[in-house]
């Protein structure tokens, strides 16, 4: 007895240690925690709508469900890229409230048409449209948390509060729609989608959102076009985050496409075996949002996101090697190495979002934002075929060895371009400034030399490469 109430304690004590409950001082907003309702309630539909399009696929193609589904996937990496520039710049100086509700109206229609679908290119022109709404919603939700949440630390949890949004959706979207179909057929689950968007809408609706002030005067089309994209290269950070990005999407593509063939051909397992591995992928990967942060209130971002992108791609280069030598693991190690995957995967996503808010103004977000949704999305662009096609076309041994390449190639380039020892605060001049400019004013240099957290704007257009 007395061994089982210390058990007891102990497991007491390192759940409090695991900090859960710190995550209510982001939830204690008020209108972070409607905005956050609204984000899980949202990704819950469109979890459903995942589900009920591939079994409208295979209803309308048959055996060429997967070509459909690979074009309706690849239709939406397109979209995400090219357009989400493009509506950030279209809708920079609109409020924030207005665009996120148009957009989930919009998702919502979208979700409500296609169960009536009757031709496969019905399928891709609404896809288009569904992306399009998400290539705008998503980065101006983005954009919106860290106005929301001033404090650090306070976003930090948000931040780890979303990674576990989209976790717990490829988690329980699975479950919801399997008990749904027990009762109504695919269609009624297109239902559950336009509900979750509508809510969604509803909640947005419901909390006042801050005014951010974008100047008074309006940027050019064009500049506005690229003026996220601008930002995001000029900054040696996120030139390092881009490069993680490129080291998350490969293996991140191999075990999102793959995972399936391994676990039915190669271990001859059924479809609960599927959702088990991916539950444990899921899992690890919710773990590590959890620790997220606690972790980064002791070590900066750099420090926890290059040595977990090393940890995934050195994973990808020990399945290379047990793919080559015929030598998979037993079925709990396996799901053990798929848990690590996860939680590698999640410690190099989880952070962005910070790196993000540091590297930009209130009023750059949702461009920077939409800059980040579309180059990360680029890089899906080609670990997604890669992971696929290149499965088929040459084996999942040297498919995983290809992508492990590019992940590491992405991990080298993070260290290139994000310095060891880069500040957040510089020393820096401005020689092309009259003395009486007003940045100059504010900050009370000596000259044009002062200090200060420096970001890439208007007054700082080059990145110093020197103090």
């Amino acid at each position: 007895m007395l061994r089982s109430v210390s058990t007891s304690r102990c497991f007491k004590v390192m759940w409090k240690r695991f900090r859960l409950a710190r995550m209510n001082k982001a939830l204690s907003n008020p209108t972070y925690r409607t905005l956050f309702t609204a984000q899980v309630i949202a990704l819950l539909g469109t979890g459903l709508m995942t589900i009920a399009l591939g079994l409208l696929a295979y209803d309308l193609a048959g055996d060429a469900a997967g070509a459909v589904l690979g074009t309706a996937l690849f239709i939406k990496m397109i979209t995400y890229v090219g357009l989400s520039p493009l509506l950030a710049a279209l809708t920079e100086r609109l409020p924030r409230k207005p665009v996120l509700i148009t957009a989930d109206l919009i998702r919502a229609s979208v979700a409500l048409a296609l169960p009536f679908v009757s031709a496969l290119w019905h399928i891709y022109g609404l896809i288009f449209l569904l992306q399009a709404a998400s290539a705008s919603f998503t980065p101006a939700f983005q954009a919106t948390i860290p106005d929301v949440l001033k404090d650090e630390d306070t976003y930090t949890q948000a931040l780890s509060l979303s990674r576990l949004a989209y976790d717990l959706e490829n988690l329980l979207s699975p479950a919801l729609a399997s008990l749904l179909l027990l009762v109504i057929s695919f269609h009624g689950l297109f239902a559950g989608t336009v509900l979750g968007f509508l809510l969604s809408a509803l909640l947005v609706q419901s909390v006042s959102l801050p005014v951010v002030q974008t100047g008074p005067t309006a940027r050019p089309f064009r500049e506005r076009l690229m003026h996220g994209t601008r930002i995001y290269l000029a900054t040696p950070r996120l030139r390092g985050l881009l490069s993680l990005n490129l080291t998350t999407s490969a293996i991140g593509a191999f075990v999102l496409v793959n995972t399936v063939v391994i676990v039915k051909s190669d271990y001859g397992m059924g479809d609960g075996a599927l959702g088990l591995a991916m539950a444990a992928f899921g899992g690890g990967s919710m773990a590590s949002a959890l620790l997220m942060p606690r972790l980064l209130q002791h070590m900066r971002e750099r420090d926890v996101m290059l040595p977990a992108a090393t940890f995934l791609t050195g994973f990808a280069f020990l399945l290379a090697g047990l793919f080559w030598g015929e030598t998979l693991p037993a079925w709990p190690l396996f799901l053990a190495l798929w848990g690590m995957i996860g939680a590698a995967y999640s410690a190099v996503l989880t952070p962005s979002g910070r790196l993000l808010r540091v590297s930009s103004h209130a009023k750059d977000r949702p461009a920077i934002f939409a800059a980040q949704f579309a180059l990360s999305h680029a890089c899906w662009l080609v670990t997604y075929p890669l992971a696929g096609w290149g499965g088929q076309a040459f084996g999942l041994p040297l498919t995983i060895l290809i992508l492990g390449m590019l992940g590491l190639s992405g991990v080298f380039l993070a260290t290139w371009y994000w310095p060891k020892k880069a500040e957040r605060e510089i020393e820096h001049s401005h020689p092309e400034l009259p003395p009486d400019h007003p940045h100059l004013l504010a900050h009370k240099g000596k000259g044009a030399r002062h200090i200060h957290a420096f970001v890439i704007d208007d007054e700082h257009r080059v990145w110093p490469t020197h103090g």
